[in-house]
């Protein structure tokens, strides 16, 4: 079914949206093709940006067909509700693949060295130096390497409890933060619909004003042409060229001669 039968808006808005889904489709499609990661990064970007105004325009769609669904039969309301769940299965279906193409940028640009261990110079310098050392010079000394160890490891676990505790107030505040950006972000596109629908109510009352002013000039030049004709009539009385209009009084000299006449 033509959208444009039950809403030229929502027609609109659906061609924008079907716009964007293949300016999706062509560039994941080429996302494919490109081997370079800082490409494949500006074009995630691009297509992250098309998703994000697709979100905008399917909010549109869902705004206008709830305030045209007291006007509409249940099955047209039933085809609009199927259409706007076709339009955010096919978005979300875009935003799996950004996800798996993240993914796999991430993991292809990090780089973590396992194998990290002494210098073999250094071995060789410890080595040497226990070499000149008694047993019991070898037994403190490993007492105070490991106890020198066990305190790194309890400086590590504090290290690492702070960290969890950063990381939990932090993520909080950032969850708090984004409920207020989609708070925010809702306003917004609540905001922009209204200026859409008032733009669109302002042309339609331009629209009936230059028609209003056209009928009045219309009946202003019919009034004009019927004083032009009554002042001609006074005038000039006896001008046959024009006709009489019904309603209006005889002439002065006819009134005079049936006087006269009486």
């Amino acid at each position: 079914m033509d959208l444009s039968a039950v809403s030229e808006e929502l027609a609109e808005i659906e061609g924008q949206i079907n716009d964007l889904f293949r300016a999706l489709s062509n560039g994941f499609q080429k996302l494919e093709k490109i081997k370079d990661a800082s490409r494949q990064s500006r074009q995630l970007e691009e297509l992250t940006d098309k998703m994000r105004d697709c979100k905008s325009l399917i909010k549109d769609f869902d705004r206008e067909v709830k305030s045209l669904e007291s006007g509409n039969d249940a099955s047209t309301n039933r085809m609009l509700n199927d259409r706007r769940q076709s339009m955010v299965k096919e978005l979300n279906s875009y935003v799996a693949l950004k996800k798996k193409y993240s993914s796999n940028l991430a993991s292809n640009n990090k780089r973590v060295d396992l194998f990290d261990g002494p210098a073999e110079d250094h071995m060789e310098e410890n080595v040497l130096l226990a070499s000149n050392m008694t047993n019991q010079e070898l037994v403190n000394k490993g007492n105070s390497m490991m106890d020198d160890t066990d305190q790194a490891i309890e400086r590590g676990k504090k290290i690492v409890q702070e960290t969890i505790n950063v990381g939990t107030d932090t993520s909080a505040a950032l969850k708090a933060q984004t409920d207020q950006m989609s708070r925010v972000v809702n306003e917004l596109d609540s905001i922009h619909f209204s200026l859409k629908k008032a733009s669109k109510l302002v042309k339609e009352i331009g629209r009936q004003v230059a028609t209003d002013k056209c009928i009045m000039a219309f009946l202003f030049l019919i009034v004009i042409g019927v004083i032009a004709i009554i002042i001609v009539k006074i005038v000039n009385p006896n001008n046959k060229d024009i006709r009489d209009i019904p309603g209006l009084a005889p002439p002065a000299m006819n009134r005079r001669l049936l006087w006269n006449h009486y």
